[in-house]
């Protein structure tokens, strides 16, 4: 069977099923439709490996009124057990691990729900309303790059998902520099260790260092360019993507490659001298100088991230936010997938730590 990307695919369920469905059955109904929930196919990174799980014709149909709820539902529970050669229906746990296509699954592959009640699930907010600074710092950044990234296939709640996708596009400044100086904060936690594990002989520890410095790098990078980072499975797919990581990317690739220390102290010591230029030129904070020096008296070169730190935290006008702890996003401090899928966990999370 012929691959066709996800969202192509489920675009076209949409206009040649679900809506003349909901048209003839429903006439005059008002919806919104998408694919926002989640999957590579948001990302646009889908290939035939990821039609195993969770992929084929689905969609989200939003309404308004949890009155229509009901007769929405009634409406499609006859729809096509395929489209396009996919099965259009999942087997879920326990019978399958994962869901399953089967056009003998238990559950269909369209999701009917209330708009603002879907949000609040998703995100542990509603951003009809606002989006707080806690609310923006409580939500991890492969959230926001789903609801941003997907595909709106209908929006006749007034343009309703439209708003919202434009509201939650970017930061407002503040917090996105709050979030760069705690991304750099982590870093001159981390820089110079590289060089003192490969002093004592550890090999393997300076890797593992460089490693999260690498990763913490990427994902400062992607945000330097207004780019929600996506969790690790594409996180070096999206950052090689940026119009210019091409020398991040090599020099990241002689950090964690199996040389010598002096041939990874070079990589990390250009990804970090580019990546430092990248946020002066955002302009966002007064520029830092990017000239690698020692550590202290050790002969480490580092960048000293916790100056570019300092900088983007002065130039923080809300006085409540730059003295907020310089952990930033909860997916900054906490990696785990049992809190960060879970917005009631991630918000109690960032409360605690938020004091």
């Amino acid at each position: 069977m012929e691959f066709v990307p996800g969202l192509v695919l489920c675009r076209r369920f949409h206009d040649e099923v679900l809506a003349p469905l909901l048209a003839s059955r429903l006439p005059g109904l008002r919806y919104s439709a998408g694919l926002l929930d989640g999957g590579s196919e948001l990302l646009g990174l889908d290939t035939e490996r990821s039609t195993d799980h969770d992929w084929g014709p689905r969609a989200q149909i939003f309404l308004a009124e949890p009155a229509d709820l009901a007769s929405v539902r009634a409406a499609l529970v006859d729809l096509p057990t395929r489209f396009l050669g996919r099965p259009t229906r999942f087997l879920s746990w326990p019978t399958a691990r994962l869901g399953v296509p089967d056009a003998a699954g238990d559950r269909s592959g369209v999701e009917v729900a209330g708009w603002r009640d879907w949000l609040r699930g998703r995100l542990g907010f509603d951003p009809t309303v606002a989006v707080t600074t806690d609310d923006w710092l409580a939500t991890p950044t492969q959230r926001l790059a789903e609801l941003t990234a997907g595909a709106v296939f209908h929006d006749g709640l007034g343009g309703a998902v439209g708003a919202v996708r434009a509201r939650l596009a970017w930061y407002p400044d503040d917090v996105w520099r709050h979030v760069l100086a705690a991304g750099w904060t982590r870093v001159g936690q981390a820089e110079h260790l590289v060089g003192r594990c490969a002093e004592v002989g550890d090999a393997l520890g300076s890797r593992l260092v460089a490693a999260r410095v690498a990763h913490d790098l990427m994902r400062l990078g992607l945000l330097l360019h207004r780019r929600w980072p996506p969790y690790d499975k594409w996180l070096g797919t999206a950052f090689a993507a940026l119009p210019d990581a091409g020398p991040v990317v090599a020099a990241l690739a002689d950090t964690l490659s199996p040389g010598d220390w002096p041939h990874r102290q070079a990589g990390l010591v250009r990804a970090l001298e580019t990546v430092g230029e990248w946020t002066n030129a955002t302009g966002l904070a007064a520029p830092v100088v990017t000239t690698a020096r020692p550590f202290h008296g050790r002969p480490f070169l580092v960048l000293d991230a916790p100056r570019l730190a300092a900088a983007l935290r002065a130039a923080v006008a809300d006085p409540a936010l730059r003295d907020r702890p310089l952990v930033g996003a909860v997916d900054q401090y906490v990696d785990s997938v049992d809190v960060l899928t879970h917005p009631d966990r991630a918000r109690r999370v960032c409360a605690v730590v938020a004091g």
